[in-house]
């Protein structure tokens, strides 16, 4: 057996010191995430940053650095997703725009807002994408590197 984990790509988004998620349906309940999901083939991983915020907020989202590349084992579904998370710039938002099949609604969140709601995280990689944000963690976009 081979074993793979599921890429996945967030992007965490702070503007007037509040943070934007998602609230969704999961199997263990309404849930509070990044606007994130699963990298589909032919994207580039900042391109799927920028798919997945627009699904699922309704806003365009520019990816200017990575924030981080994160391993985290779901032991619920036995499941391993490695998460490369992007900060950059929030751009033109589209009220109109239904939201991905999940999604409740797009919500701002000051961090306190954020560590008390802890048990309804998707994943402790809620809390720990926002931590590394506000710790000034930045690395340049360059260093993903896409081959075709």
């Amino acid at each position: 057996m081979i074993w793979k984990p599921n890429a996945t790509v967030a992007a965490v988004i702070e503007r007037d010191g509040k943070f934007l998620l998602v609230e969704e349906e999961t199997s263990q309940g309404v849930r509070f995430n990044q606007p994130a999901g699963h990298w589909e083939p032919k994207e580039t991983l900042a391109a799927a940053a920028t798919r997945e915020v627009l699904e699922e907020s309704a806003y365009d989202f520019e990816p200017q650095y990575l924030l981080g590349i994160y391993r985290w084992h779901a032991p619920e579904s036995d499941t391993t997703y490695l998460r490369f998370a992007f900060g950059g710039k929030l751009l033109t938002h589209h009220p109109e725009r239904p939201l991905d099949e999940g999604i409740l609604r797009a919500v701002w969140l000051t961090t306190d807002e954020i560590r008390a709601n802890q048990a309804l995280h998707r994943s402790p990689l809620v809390l720990r994408c926002i931590e590394d944000y506000l710790a000034g963690k930045r690395y340049p976009l360059d260093m993903l590197v896409h081959y075709d």
